[in-house]
């Protein structure tokens, strides 16, 4: 959850781990630090709380010179947000400096036994606990650092990113990888080091991935040496990154969420390029036809994610179980890795990530393979965890997406879900030649009706303004805009801290109804559909109670509008596309109504952009 940069070349560090901080502040932004080795050999290490232009306030008239620096952007886990809590940790000698993305869950024990030994701490982090862990090994053996963090990571419990400097040999970084993402950059005669590639395409295109276990060392003037914690070599391969700087900044757009949003149109013709062909009359996917056995062949489908990806899952359900006529299990992958559930090699699991680094969806995807299952995984980052550790998959190819409440992935997850349906339900020849062109057909005009659906932002923006004053919102669909109703809910409590829940509209009347009253916005996703008489009444019901309702519909539609307060139209589609299409204009909602409240849109409290951390 935490960021992680590092730099060690023949230029100065100390801006190379600023500007990467900011790239990669929506991982964490409790507090930031960096720690540099100065020509003179002096390990220097500043922190500060806060976000990373208070670091660099605290840092104006401090030493920032040196070649070699690591730095930190912290989501707090173990101790509150602080100066002392903040990374980079010192060792008890301070020739140490260590920062750290992941949790050590047996840290207490080993604080413990570090103590009784006259080890001395300064914060109340897990992270302390294994620099001083590394150091205690290195001084009781004498041994070099690199094999003091392989017997130290040897006694380690967790998940961890770690990046390590040494006073008494200011050449190298170490860094270390379980569970949690790292990426070294390969330059001329330098190394970078990030927790994804976004700090490091400004300077070379050139990475590796390090695996799980994976210990890299970064030396200068030597090649990148990469082996285990039994110090077995590790053959990792060298990738070309396609991420170009442009896609990383906000392109003249006040916050990177709006940008992204506004990305979706070309974000889902780039999902679907080479997918769905230029005559839009048929869609390949190359897992299907690589791996058709197993995906004809399979008795169930089981969809494991967490948040927005669980409500893609949601839609990808219905999508599967309609097409292709399977059952189609969905499931929080954090219930799901705990529960024991019963799996064969019979079962397809689709794990559903946007970082791809969810830690529990990617152990939900270890305990399925253990089990004998299939997986198939569906990421927006190439090269990250859940892909290397799946049997094939599907990448959504929408782009890094910076702003933590995810937008633009959802619609790419969407809509890889609707081709591995299509593509599958066509091969298994159980959809309609003349439903299947109808659907490819209108799949490849899905972006040109986002386009549509965008325009409205002024008016959605206006509206907005009238809610602001709302700490309770209700969000109601039905069929495929039941889980769209959960995603509204989501994206606005996400942004905004007003209270948000998603119901389908005919468990209204089972509870949720004591709620409405005239201080309850209700938002209906009331398009013209197979159920939608039924959600006709489910306003007239809410109405007789004088809520505020908001309702999508279908553009035309006469019914509604003399009912709601406030109507959005939208252009119509199929059923099974209208979530492409009716996500938007609640992504808009939330935004706004957020920026109305002045909250930090791009970086809501408490909230992390990629969970690698139970």
């Amino acid at each position: 959850m935490c960021g992680i940069v590092g730099y060690i070349g023949k230029k100065g560090a100390y801006n190379i781990l600023i500007k990467g901080l900011k790239r990669l502040e929506y991982r964490g932004y409790d507090s930031a630090g960096v720690a540099m080795i100065n020509s003179n050999g002096a390990l220097n290490v500043y922190k500060t709380k806060g976000k990373v232009c208070e670091l660099e306030n605290y840092v104006k008239d401090k030493d920032i010179t040196g070649n070699i620096g690591i730095a930190h952007t912290r989501w707090a886990t173990h101790g509150e947000p602080s100066s002392q809590n903040a990374h980079p940790h010192y060792s008890e000698s301070r020739n140490l400096a260590i920062i750290h993305n992941g949790i050590i869950e047996n840290y207490a024990d080993l604080k413990k036994k570090l103590q009784e030994k006259g080890v001395h701490f300064r914060s109340d982090t897990d992270t302390e606990v294994l620099v001083q862990l590394i150091e205690y090994i290195q001084l009781q053996k004498k041994l070099d650092l690199l094999t003091a963090v392989q017997y130290a990571l040897r006694e380690v419990i967790g998940a961890y990113a770690i990046a390590l400097l040494d006073k008494t040999n200011p050449n190298q970084i170490i860094a270390a990888r379980k569970q949690s993402p790292l990426v070294v950059g390969i330059g001329k005669d330098e190394f970078f080091l990030g927790s994804d590639a976004s700090p490091i395409v400004e300077y070379t295109d050139k990475v590796v991935y390090l695996e799980d276990g994976a210990i890299a060392v970064m030396r200068l003037g030597e090649e990148l040496k990469i082996v285990n914690i039994l110090n077995h070599k590790m053959d990792t391969p060298v990738q070309t990154i396609d991420i170009n700087l442009g896609q990383i900044e906000k392109g003249g757009f006040p916050h990177f969420m709006l940008k992204e949003i506004f990305e979706q149109p070309e974000c889902i013709t780039n999902c679907m390029r080479g997918r769905v062909n230029t005559s839009a009359n048929n869609v390949t996917l190359s897992a299907v036809i690589d791996y058709k056995k197993q995906l004809v062949n399979a008795k169930r489908f089981i969809i494991v994610a967490c948040g927005t990806s669980w409500h893609a899952g949601l839609i990808g359900k219905q999508i599967l179980e309609s097409l292709c006529r399977k059952p189609v299990d969905v499931e929080y992958a954090s219930e799901f890795r705990y529960r024991n559930p019963v799996l064969t090699k019979d079962d397809v699991v689709i794990a559903i990530s946007q970082s791809g680094e969810t830690a529990d969806t990617l152990a939900a995807v270890n305990m399925a393979k253990e089990k004998g299952a299939f997986i198939y995984g569906i990421c927006n980052a190439i090269g990250s965890s859940i892909p290397r550790s799946t049997d094939t998959g599907s990448y959504i190819h929408v782009g890094p997406e910076i702003g933590v409440a995810s937008t633009k992935a959802f619609t790419g997850q969407v809509t890889v879900l609707t081709m591995l349906a299509l593509a599958l339900a066509n091969v298994m020849g159980t959809i309609e030649e003349k439903k299947y062109l109808e659907i490819v057909k209108e799949l490849s005009l899905i972006p040109d009706k986002m386009k549509e659906v965008l325009n409205l932002n002024d008016k959605i923006e206006s509206l907005s303004r009238a809610f602001t004053y709302a700490h309770n919102f209700l969000y109601l669909g039905r069929g495929f805009s039941y889980p769209v109703a959960l995603e509204g809910a989501l994206k606005l409590k996400e942004i905004s801290y007003i209270h948000a829940e998603g119901y389908p509209a005919a468990e209204m009347k089972h509870g949720p109804i004591a709620l409405i009253d005239s201080d309850m916005p209700v938002v209906v996703v009331a398009t013209h559909n197979a159920l939608y008489e039924k959600v006709i009444s489910n306003i007239q019901e809410i109405k007789a109670r004088n809520a505020r309702v908001i309702a999508l519909v279908t553009k035309g539609d006469k019914t509604i509008s003399k009912i709601a307060d406030q109507v959005i139209e939208l252009p119509a589609t199929i059923e099974c596309l209208e979530p492409l299409l009716s996500t938007i204009p609640l992504q808009l909602l939330a935004y706004h109504i957020a920026v109305c409240k002045g909250k930090n849109v791009d970086q809501p409290r408490n909230l992390a952009k990629s969970v690698t951390v139970e």
